[in-house]
Formats: C-alpha cells, sequence, structure tokens
C-alpha cells in the first residue's frame, strides 16, 4: 500500500510514519508532500502507478489547504481513503472533514491507539503484509 503523508512539517511528516509503524502498520510505501496543492498533483497526475492508496493529510498548511484537497478531490469524484492528522479536533472540524469524505480526523498530540483504530479498517495488517520490507520515496520540495 502506498501511503501519502501531507504536511508542511518535515518533522511532522516523519512523526507520522513512525507512529503509522509503531502502530504495526508496516511493509508499505510512504510518499510525501508538503501542501495539498502537491499531493493533488500526486494524487490526479498521469502516471496511475504512482497514485496513493491512502491520504493522511495535515489541516492547515500553505498554498492549499488539507480540508480544500479533500473538498476537491470530493467535487471532482476521486475516490480515495482520505483522513486527517491535525491540531485540532474541533466538533465543527469534525463534520467539516466527514462531510469532505474523509474517514477519519486524529487529533494532536495523538497515541499509536488513536492510528491503530483508525487506520485498522483501511490499512493491511503486518500479519498481511508479510515482511514485504518497506520502503520510502524521497521527500519532495517543501513546498
Amino acid at each position: 500500500m502506498k501511503i501519502l503523508v501531507v504536511d508542511d512539517s518535515k518533522a511532522m511528516r516523519m512523526i507520522v510514519k513512525r507512529t503509522i509503524r509503531k502502530a504495526g502498520f508496516t511493509g508499505h510505501t510512504f510518499i510525501e508532500a508538503g501542501n495539498g496543492a502537491e499531493a493533488y498533483r500526486m494524487i490526479t497526475g498521469d502516471d496511475p502507478e504512482k497514485h496513493p492508496d491512502l491520504v493522511m493529510s495535515d489541516w492547515n498548511m500553505p498554498r492549499m489547504t488539507g480540508i480544500d484537497l479533500a473538498e476537491r478531490l470530493q467535487r471532482e469524484d476521486v475516490i480515495l481513503p482520505f483522513g486527517f492528522v491535525t491540531s485540532e479536533g474541533t466538533k465543527e472540524m469534525r463534520e467539516r472533514a466527514k462531510n469532505a469524505g474523509a474517514l477519519f480526523l486524529i487529533a494532536k498530540p495523538f497515541t499509536v491507539g488513536a492510528f491503530e483504530e483508525a487506520l485498522t479498517p483501511l490499512i493491511p495488517s503486518i500479519e498481511a503484509e508479510a515482511a514485504t520490507g518497506e520502503t520510502e520515496t524521497p521527500t519532495p520540495s517543501e513546498g
């Protein structure tokens, strides 16, 4: 599975990837984007082999926010599991995320358990991956 981690902070992208691994989801390829506009290009690019299978996005970013990305994908009927890892988790944000098609919103500071709960229905477990080895794709520009 190819997981796109979208955050304007490189450090936060690293923390999200590490937490996914700690939650038991290994053997996946991670790709990264520094903002929603960059993520949109990766999701909708010409080569379907490069498209992610899951998007985990921050909410507030320059150029295009995560919620703007989710809403645009929904308007364009791009079907892709999408969730948020963000610093806020108000009732209004959760409702807007749900209306934009997001499957989850994990609020910072987050726990491994929050990732397990959100991702278990979406990502094959470590047993299903059977030691395929994890790869990482170099990070594109910070944006």
